[in-house]
């Protein structure tokens, strides 16, 4: 748990660091690494986490509810956050007031986003307990997916390209003193949804059946994320070479640790 928190933190705080104090970064590079980072969320969330929400859940039409509402609340988040998650980098506005104001809705897409993002990873990979009414069968365990060292990483690479976004966004709208200190509260998100879902579950205020509500919406949110990286990184609907053989590497990378770790 520990080492997650470490890891989450520092990745979003290293990664919008280079966009803080590098402001002439190449463009071209940095959408390639963010089809990288998309191509393996893609794989890990199809190879990984549908299938043992499938599994586990008892209940796939339910599940695949989740999803569907999960992918339905990304789209409300990138809304409000302007898909900087999945790399989308603008000026908010040209007015100091809706410059300010901008800021305010990335911020909250963009937390609300990272926090529930964290939750995946509450448990380290302990086995979770939970009853299930369903063709009378109970005491169901499963293993969950937040101990998973590909899924750590996964969003860690997630992680990167999204602080790094944050940033450069923010560079253009407000101080810069107040850039580090949003990009620290931003880094702060997903560790904290991952220490207080661990809390809620380990006190037994949240169930098992409750958690899994929330790791579908994760899943369906990956689901879009990935999904509108792919769509933006070819507007023109044009063959690119490189893009297609970094989503190669990623979906190659992704299939070889899921069959190791």
């Amino acid at each position: 748990m520990a080492l997650n928190f470490t890891l989450l933190f520092f990745t979003a705080l290293i990664a919008g660091g280079l966009a803080y104090f590098i402001p002439s970064w190449e463009e071209r590079l940095f959408k390639l690494v963010l089809v990288f980072a998309g191509s393996y969320l893609f794989a890990i969330t199809v190879l990984h986490i549908l299938p043992e929400l499938f599994v586990e859940s008892g209940a796939p039409t339910r599940m695949g509810l989740y999803i569907l509402l999960g992918f339905l609340l990304q789209q409300i988040l990138a809304l409000l956050s302007t898909g900087v998650e999945h790399g989308h980098i603008h000026h908010p506005s040209q007015n100091h007031q809706g410059a300010n104001l901008g800021v305010w809705t990335i911020m909250i897409g963009l937390f609300m986003h990272a926090f529930l993002e964290g939750t995946l990873l509450s448990h380290d990979g302990a086995l979770v307990h939970h009853m299930h009414d369903h063709a009378g069968h109970e005491g169901h365990a499963h293993h969950h997916h937040g101990g998973n060292s590909n899924l750590l990483f996964g969003i860690l690479l997630h992680k990167g390209p999204e602080a790094f976004a944050l940033v450069a966004v923010l560079m253009t709208a407000i101080k810069k003193r107040w850039v580090f200190v949003l990009l620290v509260i931003f880094a702060l998100a997903s560790p904290m949804g991952m220490m207080l879902s661990h809390y809620l579950y380990e006190s037994k205020i949240l169930g098992g059946e409750t958690l899994n509500v929330f790791y579908g919406m994760v899943a369906g949110g990956f689901l879009h994320i990935s999904t509108t990286i792919f769509f933006e990184s070819s507007p023109d609907h044009r063959f690119h070479f490189n893009k297609v053989l970094v989503s190669i590497l990623a979906f190659g990378l992704a299939i070889s640790l899921e069959m190791l770790l």
